[in-house]
């Protein structure tokens, strides 16, 4: 397969080059409209659970959301009830009731009506306040038809009535609109701040205008022909509009890395004095078996997340796991094609000092460094351990939060008015829990069982208010609203679900709601978590087998892995549910991670640490191959590769700490998250906790049971560079001439 890409280099060089100028121009015409196809809605829903069965249940049988899409906020300074207060509602209900995509809309009128009817019933009279406190404002509730955005209801409703400032329109349609569209704000934000910031830093970390281009060009056609791709995909199956995120983080990110093993490979060859075409060759059957493996772990790392339901993490799933195949494979095609076309004009444009050669490796800072930890293995390892140990320990009081206007900014209209039903209303929830009960027909006597369930939900501890239970007779179905004392997502308020749910109702119940979704979205994920270590620990194991030959090596690095990425976990808990550095990175704590954060994180996380472990150990093992010792193979190993893997780590770092400048909080996780695991990873595993654990395993690094060995020596994968063909062996430059007859042989006298 390899000789396959170094005639492609080599030998359709040319027409390598110009396929890629046609690819890009393609691709980039082709997905530079999936940003407008894709939607935020839902992305967080498990479709399965008990909530959403509910919600389609109510749907399918009353052609209605059971929960108002968009809120209309409207001032009245004589009263709602007034004369002049009921004029305004009457007018605005009946234009939103005009739109297409709405089923009903309710007001105050159709609440004193309901309170009216169930006091006429002897009923308790609870029904939702559609009025403040100070009575001054009023809302409208508007609920949309089934599979319809209800984002788009509030888009024409604003433009409706677009000037009226006594109007103002949110709710969760227009939220996760509003989320949605920050989103890619804040996408085009961090493209403005990292591209500038990473080619300054790219021209010292590849020494030269030229090489500091490479990872630019490999990193913009895989972003493009990753949006491509996933318009294709997503014609198929829906994906989630914040896999542009990770497209172009990691796109980008993994660019810069593979490129920096390519180009670092293929300059040390080049200094050997081979011709341009051999040092791809060799560059090829060594950086490049790295780049491709090292792509397939972040792949699989990135494809575990397909096995949970909610749309956001599949989405990432398939936009990682496409994103980090097409790097590897630009790169071993039209990045080594390009460098070919180069030759040793890849260190043009770049200052004399930057041009000379590398020291000798005895004298290089990451050998004596890698000694020296060596010397104090057991020190290095027994610290090392412990810090991230102790950075990993406030990941044990994870709390987790979901979704919801609260992640916008403070400005945002939605957030407003989210927040204005929150406080200036005594009972106007905006996602409460709804109850639905099956198969209780619309009697007197049905009546009476539906109601003594509503009492004994409004007699629970943390129940604030129920709603007057409403019938949809053909159907035999009864629904009512449960408000909690506590705000949504609190402990409290999902106890009340779960004490709901262990009620025993006259007939089937259903639970839905914000606070009921998040719960089965928790309950999905925790069932699913144990399947996706599964899947990360055995790929990783099996690639880093197949490069090694060793077992013990891929369960040190499974270890150590996980070690890395709790440390970060545990960082993330102090900084985002502790609520530090909230000036600095500009946001407001909800007092937890964004619950499929943490998921999204290890997975990526997990894919890059395995990422620059094989490009270490591939390197220590190349020196181990050649008949080094275990100590001066890791030395050598790490001096070759330390001062890549920590300027990768510092420019993966600027690409995906970029987002860290969103806006929205969940965002700003996964930037903060990937940076502070990549820079763990990178210092105190690869600098530290490699060398001193192979130290201290000695030989033992390279133990596998008699099977596996013999399996690897059939299908292991090594870096080790093949022989160079006799024509291109070393020779003297100009070779003195033999002469064709012998002189007699020196006899001394």
């Amino acid at each position: 397969m390899f000789d396959a890409f170094t005639r492609l280099a080599t030998r359709r060089t040319v027409a390598v080059l110009v396929g890629a100028a046609m690819f890009f121009v393609l691709s980039a015409g082709f997905g530079g409209s999936l940003a407008s196809r894709l939607k935020p809605a839902d992305a967080f829903i498990d479709p399965a659970s008990e909530s959403s069965r509910a919600n389609e249940l109510y749907e399918d049988l009353t052609g209605s959301r059971a929960a108002p899409g968009v809120l209309l906020l409207v001032k009245t300074p004589m009263g709602a009830r007034s004369e002049e207060g009921m004029r305004r509602i009457r007018a605005i209900s009946r234009r939103a009731a005009r739109d297409p995509d709405v089923k009903r809309v309710l007001d105050v009128r159709d609440a004193d009506r309901a309170a009216a009817e169930a006091k006429k019933r002897g009923d308790p009279v609870n029904t939702t306040s559609f009025v403040s406190k100070d009575g001054t404002k009023t809302y409208i509730a508007v609920f949309a038809k089934p599979v319809v955005e209800e984002g788009d209801i509030g888009k024409r409703l604003e433009q409706a009535f677009y000037g009226l400032d006594y109007i103002t329109v949110g709710g969760p349609g227009p939220g996760a609109m509003a989320i949605g569209n920050q989103v890619t704000e804040d996408l085009a934000a961090a493209e403005q701040i990292a591209f500038p910031v990473l080619f300054i830093a790219m021209l010292f970390v590849f020494r030269g205008v030229v090489a500091a281009l490479l990872p630019l060009f490999v990193g913009i056609l895989t972003i493009v022909g990753t949006l491509a791709v996933l318009r294709i995909v997503n014609a198929v199956v829906p994906l989630s509009i914040y896999a542009l995120n990770l497209t172009v983080a990691l796109g980008l990110g993994l660019a810069i890395d593979y490129s920096l093993f390519m180009v670092s490979r293929y300059r040390e060859e080049l200094a050997k004095g081979l011709d341009p075409k051999i040092a791809i060759r060799q560059t090829i059957h060594t950086a490049g078996k790295t780049v491709a493996f090292s792509s397939i772990t972040v792949a699989a790392a990135l494809a575990s997340l397909i096995v949970f339901p909610q749309q956001f993490l599949s989405s990432m799933a398939i936009s990682g796991s496409i994103t980090a195949l097409l790097a590897s494979s630009i790169t071993l095609v039209a990045l080594t094609a390009l460098l070919v076309a180069l030759g040793p004009r890849v260190n043009s444009l770049a200052p004399k000092r930057w041009q000379r050669r590398e020291e000798k490796v005895e004298s290089g800072f990451w050998y004596r460094w890698s000694r020296w930890v060596m010397r104090h293995a057991v020190l290095v390892t027994l610290v090392g351990s412990g810090l991230l140990l102790a950075m990993g320990a406030p990941f044990l009081r994870i709390q987790f939060t979901g979704i919801d206007t609260r992640a916008l900014p403070d400005d945002n209209i939605a957030k407003v008015v989210d927040n204005t039903l929150r406080t200036e209303f005594q009972n106007a929830e905006t996602e409460p829990i709804s109850v639905v009960i099956q198969q209780v027909p619309d009697t007197d006597a049905g009546r009476e069982q539906v109601q003594a369930i509503a009492d004994q939900v409004r007699s629970l501890s943390s129940t604030k208010s129920v709603s007057t239970p409403q019938a949809v007779p053909v159907f035999e179905m009864w629904q009512f609203d449960v408000n909690s004392k506590y705000s949504t997502l609190d402990d409290r308020s999902l106890e009340l679900v779960r004490q709901i749910r262990a009620l025993k109702p006259p007939g089937p119940m259903l639970v839905a709601g914000q606070a009921p979704r998040f719960l089965d979205e928790v309950d999905a994920i925790a069932s699913r978590v144990p399947l996706v270590l599964v899947i990360i620990s055995a790929a990783t194991v099996f690639i880093l087998f197949l490069m090694t030959g060793s077992l013990l090596l891929p369960i040190k690095s499974l270890i150590m892995n996980f070690l890395a990425i709790s440390a970060a976990f545990g960082l993330l808990v102090l900084i985002f549910q502790d609520g530090r550095f909230e000036n600095l990175l500009d946001y407001t704590s909800q007092g937890g991670l964004e619950v499929t954060q943490p998921l999204l994180l290890l997975a990526l996380a997990f894919g890059l640490s395995t990422d620059y472990g094989v490009f270490l150990l591939t390197r220590i093992k190349e020196g181990r191959d050649e008949g080094l010792t275990n100590d001066e193979a890791v030395a050598i190993g790490v001096q070759k590769t330390g001062k890549i893997i920590t300027s990768a780590a510092m420019l993966f770092v600027i690409a995906v700490g970029a987002f860290a400048t969103s806006k929205i909080i969940f965002i700003k996780q996964v930037g903060v998250g990937t940076s502070l695991a990549v820079v763990i990873d990178a210092t105190l595993v690869r600098a530290l906790l490699v060398p001193s654990l192979m130290k201290l395993l000695g030989e033992w690094n390279w133990w596998a049971p008699g099977p596996l060995r013999r399996f690897h020596d059939k299908m292991g994968i090594s870096e080790t560079a093949p022989e160079l063909p006799p024509e291109v062996v070393s020779v003297p430059a100009k070779a003195p001439e033999v002469p064709t007859t012998a002189p007699p042989p020196y006899r001394p006298l």
